[in-house]
């Protein structure tokens, strides 16, 4: 049996990154195709039908405070969370991995300065970044999967750059500068491909934080605005009415922000074992 056959087998071998796996596909068919079969006017208030609890007619999982399904809005915003944090995930991943690899291949003063760069950013919190960018501009889907990508990318450059440093002195590197190769070639046809199993784990780790990353500030208020919704939004508009025995309104969001994020995150541990060329047995 080939490496990558076994690698495979071990990684079908991690329930949980099989699980993971299976959520995000099940996820993103009730987020994308869900609508098809239970379509719902989520842009339109109706003040007749709010409040409505799970099992009316119409309605499996109520109403919220204005009238809208609350499984009809489940869809609509884990639509916008999962849009946001795949493209801010792959965004920061770019950058992180473009960043790191040129920091470690070139070395010396120039390595000195990005990485000096690198630690002055993740000593602020992207939270703290992420509120006050919230509050001076207004918040859209494009401008969140921006910001969120590029005050993610820190950790992935960290790690790119560690791995380049070792394979910048591998003798297909070495070769490649004697017949007079340029470095882009060498990051790009060389370096980067030969730490993509660091990339694609981080990648997911990125997902799922960028995700809790839109959670924690629509959740704060300064996301989306209605009627426009993601699932922390939905927690923001539900918990006031939560001692008022209205659990229908956070429990559902909260269920999808929690399983949607441990999905990545056993995604991601499951390719940790598919790339980990130490742990394979012959």
């Amino acid at each position: 049996m080939g490496p990558r056959r076994r690698a495979l087998r071990r990684f079908l071998q991690n329930k949980l990154a099989v699980f993971g796996i299976v959520t995000i596909v099940l996820f993103l068919i009730f987020c994308f195709l869900g609508p098809l079969v239970h379509p719902t006017d989520q842009v339109h208030t109706d003040l007749k039908s709010v409040m409505l609890p799970p099992g009316t007619a119409g309605h499996p999982l109520g109403t919220d405070d204005v009238g809208y399904d609350v499984l009809g809005r489940l869809m609509v915003g884990g639509q916008i969370s999962i849009l946001i944090g795949l493209a801010a995930g792959i965004l920061a991943t770019v950058i992180g991995t473009l960043w790191g690899a040129i920091a470690g291949y070139v070395g010396g003063v120039v390595d000195t300065v990005m990485m000096r760069v690198v630690d002055a950013g993740i000593a602020i919190p992207a939270t703290f970044l992420l509120l006050i960018l919230s509050a001076i501009l207004r918040p859209s889907v494009p401008l969140m999967i921006c910001v969120i990508g590029l005050v993610s990318w820190l950790v992935p450059a960290r790690l790119v750059r560690a791995e380049s440093i070792s394979l910048k002195s591998r003798e297909y590197v070495l070769a490649l500068k004697a017949m007079g190769g340029s470095h882009s070639r060498a990051v790009l046809r060389h370096i980067v491909p030969n730490t993509v199993g660091t990339i694609v784990v981080n990648a997911t780790f990125q997902v799922a934080d960028a995700i809790l990353l839109v959670a924690y500030i629509s959740f704060l208020g300064m996301g989306l605005q209605k009627p426009a919704t993601d699932w922390g939004a939905m927690l923001t508009s539900g918990i006031t009415y939560t001692y008022a025995g209205a659990w229908w309104l956070i429990f559902p969001a909260g269920f999808c922000i929690v399983l949607t994020v441990c999905a990545f995150n056993s995604i991601g541990d499951g390719l940790r074992d598919f790339f980990d060329v130490k742990g394979r047995t012959a």
